[in-house]
């Protein structure tokens, strides 16, 4: 039998990532409580190597293979900068500062709680080793796991409220303000992170190379047709990816400022709905595969499902505590703080790529990072469930 190509697996590999998470959410319709983005990273994890790559070694030793797995993560790479991007671009700072009192109230309860309860558990868990990366300094993995118990997923989250009827209701515009200041909030913690002394000076080139740059670029966009202005914010977010990981950042970072310093009036709507819609259907799961066999039970799998449950409790009482607070110094309706609580748990997305690239800097251990992606699968699974039945408790009050 003649050796298969190395394109033969890749294209073996895609119709795999592609399939079997579509097959599984279609037959056992999970949409209530797993959406299909959220079924696509648990298939991640399982097609990985701490599952079916252990259980089949033979399988994973050829369908993943070096070459296999180089070429899945250079699309992963530009799958998830186009992602992150269109999350920069979606930010409305306009909106949020003419509401700035409750949205800083409330934003900055939902951050701050799960944060510090998340930095609690990691104060813990990180004691003991196996749990902080190499290149990562005790301070900086508190800080990184606290921050990824207060992520909330912006794209996540305006997926979940045009399933549940509440994206274009003023909720939905209150939860999307939420969202965006903690969107601003998370990335600049990342920035902080990954500060890194020895090249302090090559971020300093980059913070004022990229402001200006960026006044550049809006003035050139504000003035060319639809059509350009696609095609330069492209090349613009691969320039800014460079840049910010030429500067000892990330490539993420980079990929969020340049969303982040646009305009969304300049694309229009329909067209930036369809360009995130694609980038879900196409090649995002490309990325949460590749995320998948990044998964590792070294510490034992107990400890790492273990792990997982502190850092859920966390997440979930921190938020919610946060925004109950919020609620009483805002004097909100009956019903709505546990609503918005549960709807800000949203995770999956941005926590997944936050917590990339911790692992990607040696601030984690894999071990660590599949905690993580567990606490996030869980986080958002429990999203729909319990909305649902409060919006409609709401709607018949």
């Amino acid at each position: 039998m003649p050796t298969m190509s190395t394109s033969e697996v890749f294209l073996i590999a895609l119709t795999i990532i592609l399939a079997v998470p579509y097959a599984v959410w279609r037959l056992l319709r999970t949409d209530h409580w797993a959406p299909l983005v959220v079924v696509q990273i648990v298939g991640g994890i399982v097609l990985g190597p701490g599952v079916l790559g252990a259980m089949f070694p033979g399988y994973y030793a050829f369908v993943f293979n070096p070459q296999v797995i180089g070429a899945l993560n250079g699309v992963a790479w530009w799958a998830v900068m186009m992602f992150v991007f269109a999350a920069g671009l979606e930010l409305d700072l306009g909106d949020a500062w003419q509401n700035r009192r409750e949205t800083a109230i409330t934003a900055g309860c939902a951050l701050l709680f799960p944060l510090l309860l998340g930095a609690a558990a990691a104060a813990v868990l990180l004691r003991e080793p196996g749990w902080i990366g190499p290149k990562g300094g005790y301070a900086q993995a508190v800080l990184g796991i606290g921050m990824a118990c207060a992520v909330t997923a912006l794209p996540i989250l305006v997926l979940l409220m045009e399933k549940l009827g509440i994206f274009r209701e003023p909720l939905g515009q209150r939860l999307l303000r939420y969202a965006s200041l903690d969107d601003v909030l998370i990335w600049g913690v990342l920035a902080l992170i990954l500060v890194d002394w020895e090249r302090i000076g090559r971020q300093g080139v980059f913070l004022v190379g990229f402001a200006v740059a960026a006044w550049a670029v809006r003035r050139l966009i504000a003035r060319v047709q639809q059509n350009d202005r696609w095609y330069i914010g492209l090349v613009w977010l691969s320039a800014c990816g460079f840049a910010a990981d030429w500067s000892g950042l990330h490539f993420m970072v980079g990929a969020f400022l340049a969303g982040a310093v646009l305009d969304a009036k300049w694309y229009d709507r329909a067209r930036l709905d369809g360009f995130r819609e694609f980038l879900l259907l196409a090649v995002m799961p490309v990325f949460f595969l590749s995320t998948g066999l990044r998964t590792q039970w070294g510490v034992g799998g107990a400890a790492v499902f273990g792990a997982a449950a502190l850092f859920l409790i966390a997440s979930v009482a921190g938020k919610l505590a946060g925004v109950h607070l919020a609620g009483r110094l805002l004097g909100w309706a009956k019903g709505e703080a546990a609503v918005i609580g549960w709807m800000l748990q949203t995770k999956a997305l941005i926590m997944i790529i936050f917590v990339n690239v911790l692992l990607d800097k040696g601030i984690i251990t894999a071990e660590t990072f599949t905690a993580l992606l567990l606490m996030a699968v869980g986080s958002t699974m429990l999203t729909v469930p319990n909305v649902r039945p409060r919006l409609a408790k709401m709607a018949n009050a």
